[in-house]
């Protein structure tokens, strides 16, 4: 498997992209669940017709791209670089000096978020990324090799990569995070999202209720035709509660704060659904 990716990294983006393609449509044609878990997910997030088509190919190509991405030789720069949009708001988070936690949903090439950061702002401040070990030996050990680059640090998703975020943010430094992923039991609450009860995580809330620092919702969208991809920033839509008004409901309050996430990150999802 790890020569099939070598390969596949030496190929074009346009090449992988159309591969991803066929992929995903042949994931749907043969995966009745598959099938039914797209449909229930684009009802409930108010997804038509062509784009539930649209999202069967992204998602085949959001997987293709991973060689590429991964196995890119560590000095070479993304080609073509990623645009962005609203990149003054990482300025102004990065000018305060408080860290900056950024979020993102698994949209589009989300992957290319933390590198394109690192490219952009990593000498000023570096990246730690949050990451699910794998649990086959040959593919964790390439996550862990793969996703650090000049700029960009990963953390596992462990209490030592709980503790290397606080470290980070201390600093002053960018920690990025992906809330939509779900956590480890009794590291959650139940919280809505997109109209039904969700497991959701709790770190991103009680990492900024620790450090001061503040967060910004991403999006990376993939452009037509090998173009590459655009990063969008946005502001939080509203702002997490206080945990004064909740009294000594802690629960309540990591509630109140992951159905705020939520909202982020539906937000997010709508501007770029087939991509989700």
């Amino acid at each position: 498997m790890l020569s099939l990716m070598r390969w596949l990294s030496h190929r074009s983006l346009g090449f992988l992209h159309a591969l991803g393609a066929v992929a995903g449509w042949l994931g749907y044609f043969f995966s009745r669940s598959y099938r039914r878990r797209l449909h229930a997910n684009a009802a409930a997030g108010g997804a038509g017709a062509a784009q539930r088509r649209a999202s069967i190919g992204q998602a085949g190509r959001m997987v293709a791209e991973l060689p590429w991405l991964w196995l890119r030789p560590r000095e070479r720069p993304l080609t073509p670089p990623a645009q962005w949009e609203g990149a003054e708001r990482i300025e102004r988070a990065l000018d305060a000096g408080r860290g900056l936690l950024i979020l993102t949903p698994h949209i589009g090439a989300f992957e290319v978020i933390a590198q394109a950061y690192a490219e952009r702002f990593g000498t000023r401040q570096p990246m730690v990324a949050l990451y699910r070990p794998a649990r086959q030996a040959w593919l964790r050990e390439l996550e862990e090799t793969s996703r650090s680059r000049p700029g960009l640090l990963t953390a596992p998703a462990s209490l030592a990569g709980v503790r290397q975020m606080l470290r980070a943010l201390r600093q002053g430094q960018t920690v990025g995070l992906l809330p939509d992923q779900v956590p480890p039991d009794g590291m959650g609450v139940w919280a809505p999202f997109f109209g039904q009860r969700a497991y959701t995580m709790t770190l991103a809330a009680k990492l900024s209720a620790q450090t001061g620092a503040p967060m910004l919702p991403l999006l990376c969208q993939r452009l037509p035709r090998a173009a590459g991809w655009r990063v969008r920033v946005f502001d939080m839509p509203e702002a997490l509660p206080d945990a004064s008004a909740f009294g000594a409901d802690e629960e309540a309050h990591q509630v109140a704060c992951a159905a705020v996430i939520n909202r982020a990150m539906e937000f997010v999802i709508r501007q770029c659904p087939e991509q989700y």
